[in-house]
């Protein structure tokens, strides 16, 4: 019960944030509405190759710009998010930019069978998902679940050596074991610190072993795993930007991963 709650909350937090990121710098939405814009980072367009025609599920979406940026490079899409606000603009940015191939569900993460039969060729999912999440293994038997043998998922997110920082990045607060949900009380967003908005909200960190494991456990094959020490975002304080323009936490740069990407496949 007492994750219901946090759930809860946290979708909560989520539909007060959307409206903000969507004018912000952070998301540039009207730059990337033109013809060809792309919101993924070079790390997924390094990472990511699609199948001709693939159909694919993007799990914890968000407002769907990375999905449309999918549909956009050839992808059947299909979006997933708990935030009735996010899920709204999508539909509504997938509407404006008449992009057909894209629908979208709203729905809790878990509950996600009881809302969506499809099979897919690929689930995505990026930057800031499972830390949301208190049970890493339902999360991974929905991924095996909706992928058609030989499909594969595609996930880049965050470190979980980043969530052991504080807010200020400057010193270690949190375990880097799932021991505890982290209750924050939290003003502005990532993507507008001045946002005039206030909220809880609750996570929890994952080790990389939790991660595969869960994974692996579902008969997934693992096919690389790889870590990367800056951030293509700018959501984080204390961080200096490089000639690369990736941003790294200050006196730590080059010394703490801060990013992972990996590709696991369903067996044919």
């Amino acid at each position: 019960m007492l994750n219901e709650q946090y759930l809860k909350a946290n979708q909560a937090a989520w539909n007060l944030r959307t409206p903000s990121h969507l004018t912000s710098d952070f998301y540039q939405l009207e730059e990337w509405k033109k013809p060809g814009g792309n919101s993924l980072t070079p790390i997924e367009r390094s990472d990511l190759t699609l199948p001709q025609g693939a159909n694919l599920l993007h799990l914890q979406c968000h407002f769907g710009q990375d999905t449309l940026s999918l549909a956009r490079m050839g992808a059947t899409v299909t979006g997933c998010d708990f935030s009735e606000v996010a899920i709204q603009h999508a539909q509504k940015l997938a509407e404006e930019l008449q992009i057909d191939d894209a629908k979208f569900v709203c729905c809790n993460l878990y509950d996600l069978k009881q809302h969506l039969v499809d099979r897919f060729d690929v689930v995505f999912t990026s930057y800031g998902t499972i830390g949301w999440l208190p049970d890493l293994k339902p999360w991974a038997e929905l991924i095996a679940h909706y992928l058609k043998p030989g499909g594969f998922l595609y996930m880049a997110d965050f470190h979980p050596v980043l969530w052991m920082l504080n807010d200020e990045m400057s010193a270690l607060k949190y375990s880097y074991f799932n021991l505890e949900v982290i209750e924050t009380e939290q003003s502005g967003t990532y993507a507008d610190r001045d946002a005039p908005i206030h909220y809880k909200e609750y996570g929890w960190n994952h080790p990389i072993s939790d991660l595969l494991n869960s994974l692996l456990n579902t008969g997934l094959q693992l096919e690389f795993f790889k870590e990367y020490p800056y951030s293509p975002y700018n959501c984080f304080a204390n961080t200096v930007q490089g000639e690369d323009g990736f941003f790294r936490i200050q006196s730590l740069e080059n010394k703490l991963p801060m990013v992972y990407s990996l590709k696991m496949t369903k067996p044919a």
